[in-house]
């Protein structure tokens, strides 16, 4: 595997995490004190919370570092050079000959098979079996 393939996945995998960390530590907007009032009443009352603090900041960071190594990544898997082979790569067609789709018969044997085919669906008694009541 290539070294900066590894790293690109490294990097990747640990802003994946640092994303859920960060997240799962953050509070949500209705967890401060204004909640009490209700739900939408903690932004009027205690005022706009002004810049986004540490956590958010870090999370945004890490989000952007994540959205690259998946662009990344996604390059990585399309444009990868086709070194070696599989073992059906190795193997050599052999030139195709058309088969015909039914043997070559003259016209005589063509009659003299068609005759028989009758008879033998009329049976000994010379009636057609696709009369007959199944039993």
């Amino acid at each position: 595997m290539d070294i900066w393939l590894i790293a690109l996945l490294v990097v990747h995998v640990i802003a994946a995490l640092a994303i859920i960390g960060l997240v799962l530590l953050q509070h949500g907007k209705g967890a401060d004190m204004g909640a009490a009032f209700g739900s939408g009443a903690s932004g009027s009352l205690f005022g706009a919370t002004g810049s986004a603090n540490f956590l958010s900041r870090t999370t945004a960071i890490f989000a952007a570092i994540f959205f690259m190594t998946s662009l990344g990544l996604a390059y990585q898997a399309t444009h990868r050079p086709a070194v070696g082979g599989g073992v059906m790569e190795s193997v050599k067609e052999l030139p195709s000959v058309p088969v015909p789709s039914e043997p070559a018969r003259p016209e005589a044997s063509k009659a003299t098979a068609a005759g028989a085919d009758s008879a033998a669906d009329k049976g000994s008694t010379g009636r057609s079996k696709a009369d007959e009541v199944p039993k």
